[in-house]
């Protein structure tokens, strides 16, 4: 895969950089920029080298037309803030105003185009449709650099097609993204711990049924761990459940034990009387779940067990929170999870989405993490073994 430096000079040449800016956002207020400052260093890079730098990402899921809350225009203002510099911001991304802002920029300046996602040919599966926006986009460059490891998973114009018109390379958080998730995969020192948690068991299928042969521990909380519960013969009241998925994470209980590895579930949830902050809530056991509760954390014996269960290691990959962090009377599993990583002496990866959320909501410094990843389903799915469109495509 190239890197900047295969590139060559690029003092007055245009360089179409896909970032991953896809941030959450309270109005116009920003609410988490770790996105934005870990998409930085490579647009300061290019910047200090003398390219006309003009960034294109996404944010939110707006259907193919522009959408006034999901405009990249408070983004434009913390990116200039991030880098030190101002950041020129066009309307549009493929029109007049994009056209005429990167016609403006000179050598060294940074421009940022609006939401990818405003116009339909973004994320077509038509591959004519798709082309069709991708030929305009690389029209407003000559180079192209892919650094949104969060969107490399996504077969679209921005990230699949552009870089087959022009000459590209990755940016330096793709390539720290892979370099790291790659030492899970290939490299791993042991013992190698991984927790999942999040919502949906079935999002994480493929990962546990890779992680299976490779794992020494498994870990897991959060809403996905009912289905787990469930499928042993536990009550779990009103807790998210995935019927569908009962089998199927029987057959994975099965295959732990048969390839000798320690699967770890709760052994005490929080459970409410209603999916809210104020609800009434009690620990319970997982032998003694009321049918009229919800879980919405993992209890404090689990939280211990957890800790315990990670000291020894020497990597760990954690995705997903233990339980509904975004609501103070069920953050504490998440927050006990988050501190026994940071005391893991050994390679920790945090893998992006909800879990980087909420060690920053949390309070942790991100520098107790061995990494944090910007890509959830990206992560995931290099951990699954998938063959990702975006970096396929900068591989070529």
């Amino acid at each position: 895969m190239k890197t900047v430096d295969d590139l060559g000079p690029l003092r007055g040449r245009r360089v179409l950089v896909r970032s991953d800016l896809n941030v959450p956002l309270d109005g116009n207020r920003i609410t988490d920029d770790g996105r934005i400052r870990a998409s930085a260093p490579t647009l300061a890079d290019l910047a200090d080298r003398g390219a006309r730098v003009i960034v294109c990402a996404h944010l939110g899921r707006p259907k193919g037309a522009p959408e006034d809350k999901y405009s990249l225009a408070p983004v434009a203002g913390r990116l200039g803030e991030v880098l030190g510099r101002d950041v020129a911001f066009a309307t549009d991304t493929i029109g007049e105003s994009a056209r005429a802002t990167v016609d403006g920029l000179a050598d060294g300046q940074v421009a940022l185009v609006e939401n990818l996602r405003f116009n339909n040919g973004e994320t077509a599966k038509d591959d004519d449709e798709r082309g069709a926006f991708a030929d305009q986009l690389a029209g407003l460059a000559e180079l192209y650099v892919g650094d949104g490891f969060g969107a490399v998973h996504r077969k679209h114009a921005s990230v699949y097609d552009v870089p087959q018109r022009l000459p590209h390379a990755a940016g330096a958080l793709v390539l720290a993204e892979i370099t790291v998730l790659n030492r899970l995969i290939h490299d791993a020192e042991r013992p190698y711990v991984v927790v999942l948690g999040g919502s949906k068991v079935s999002d994480k299928l493929g990962v546990i049924d890779n992680l299976l042969g490779t794992v020494d521990r498994l870990l897991i909380g959060g809403g996905m761990v009912f289905t787990f519960l469930k499928a042993q013969g536990h009550e779990v009241g009103k807790s998210l459940l995935e019927e569908d998925q009962l089998d199927a994470v029987r057959g994975y209980v099965e295959q732990a034990a048969a390839k000798g590895v320690e699967l770890v579930l709760p052994v005490d949830i929080v459970a409410a009387r209603a999916f809210a902050e104020d609800a009434d809530h009690d620990i319970v056991d997982v032998a003694d779940f009321p049918a009229d509760r919800i879980g919405l954390d993992i209890g404090p014996r689990s939280s211990a067990l957890f800790a315990d269960k990670l000291k020894d290691a020497q990597t760990v990959f954690w995705n997903g929170p233990m339980g509904v962090f975004e609501m103070a009377p069920f953050a504490e599993g998440t927050r006990a999870i988050a501190q026994a990583i940071t005391e893991v002496d050994g390679l920790t990866v945090v893998g992006g989405g909800d879990s980087a959320a909420a060690v920053r909501q949390l309070g942790f410094d991100e520098k107790a993490f061995g990494h944090i990843s910007t890509g959830g389903g990206a992560s995931l799915e290099l951990l699954e073994g998938k063959e990702l469109p975006g970096l396929s495509a900068l591989e070529a």
